[in-house]
């Protein structure tokens, strides 16, 4: 039955906007994008801040893997977004995890300077008031996120620290298990079975404070521990539907309504291999096991050898270039997502500058795009404000009144 209502809906959708013009929705999309107020539940152009020469000023060739920046910002008009504090995971050992924690310092400090240094364009935003405040102003509201509770080195109390520094979501999880719990993609199998102790007394501290509880890249079994010891609505930061397209980073129809049934919203990825099924060259994927297996050795890995890492990926992306999915099989996942949870629980998170960017919408400067598909399937400029920043605002709103 379940299935049925899902076609329906998308069948309902499509018809509704078949007899407007391209031009009219060219028009309408450019208007209906100017007045949302958009916000990306996941940059992780922080990395871009350790690259050599790079700089945010500049707008930068998509194909040096840069997605995000000012001039691009400003020509897609993204009015916020939580920047990723993101650390690559690591030996759980004492020594591993304290290295992980000073990278969370060191990252949250390379946000904190950028935004110091243009203040004129930058603003650091912590409640859904701070960020509307911010754009009524003509800033970019930059909000941050944690990427990896690895990144917490194994302290409670550096929940609380990042918090202080401005952490409004933490992703419990990244394509590895942790201290904290079982993640989706770790090909070694689970750790813990789900969350660990440790992890549950992270989500009961981000309860505590009003941090949004982050199930993205969390392994099913984790999930389930994660909706039952959350008492503020839970959050997935960017992942998409995996009746769309099966893939264990996406979440299943059961997975869409728990996560709607306590308030939650899931804010779809646009990272290519979730989105649909694609044809990767075998000459690619050993040309990126070689990579990884040379970086692994080098002293200090991917984090120590950044540029190393950057120059080796580009490279390989110009001798077999990756394919990509579409704006259209993007906005797939937006529909079923609709159809499951209902129009007040989907969002964005398009893991730009982390290997998000598809086909119609590869960069910040094209999601005006995503506007425009969405009235061509029908959707109102109420849903369009919605689904690009009212449902997440509504609940970061919800977990911070929750802590109080």
């Amino acid at each position: 039955m379940q299935r049925l209502a899902v076609a329906f809906f998308a069948a309902t959708m499509a018809l509704s906007g078949c007899e407007r013009s391209a031009e009219v929705l060219t028009t309408d999309a450019a208007t209906v994008h100017a007045r949302a107020l958009t916000l990306d539940t996941h940059l992780d152009t922080p990395l871009m801040l350790s690259r050599t020469g790079w700089n945010f000023l500049d707008r930068h060739d998509p194909a040096t893997l840069s997605h995000v920046d000012w001039p691009r910002i400003r020509a897609g008009e993204l009015d916020a977004g939580f920047w990723a504090v993101f650390v690559d995971q690591a030996e759980l050992t004492p020594d591993g995890l304290a290295a992980a924690a000073a990278e969370a310092d060191r990252v949250f400090s390379s946000i904190h300077a950028l935004i110091a240094e243009h203040p004129d364009k930058l603003v650091l935003a912590t409640t859904p008031a701070a960020v509307r405040t911010a754009v009524d102003a003509g800033k970019h509201a930059v909000l941050i996120g944690v990427e990896n509770g690895y990144a917490l080195g194994g302290q409670l109390d550096n929940v609380q620290r990042y918090y202080d520094r401005g952490a409004r979501y933490i992703g419990l999880l990244h394509s590895s298990n942790n201290d904290l719990g079982d993640s989706s993609t770790d090909k070694e199998g689970p750790l813990h079975g789900g969350l660990s102790e440790f992890g549950r007394e992270v989500v009961r501290e981000m309860n505590r404070l009003g941090i949004m509880v982050d199930v993205s890249h969390a392994a099913d079994s984790t999930f389930w521990d994660i909706l039952e010891v959350t008492t503020a609505p839970p959050i997935a930061s960017h992942s998409s539907a995996r009746a769309v397209h099966d893939h264990p980073r996406n979440l299943s129809d059961d997975m869409l309504q728990a996560l709607a049934e306590r308030g939650g919203v899931v804010q779809v990825n646009a990272l290519s291999n979730y989105v649909a099924a694609l044809d990767v060259s075998p000459e690619r994927q050993a040309a990126l096991a070689e990579m990884g297996r040379e970086l692994a050795s080098m002293s200090g890995g991917r984090r120590a050898n950044r540029d190393r890492f950057w120059a080796a990926l580009i490279d390989i992306n110009e001798r077999y270039p990756p394919p990509l999915a579409t704006l259209s099989e993007l906005v797939d996942h937006i529909d079923h997502l609709v159809a499951v949870m209902g129009i007040d629980h989907v969002g964005v998170g398009a893991d730009f500058d982390g290997g998000g960017g598809v086909d119609g919408m590869y960069d910040v400067s094209e999601i005006g795009n995503l506007t425009q598909e969405l009235l061509k399937r029908g959707y109102t400029e109420a849903d369009i404000q919605k689904i690009w920043s009212g449902n997440l605002l509504r609940v970061m709103a919800e977990v911070q009144r929750a802590a109080r």
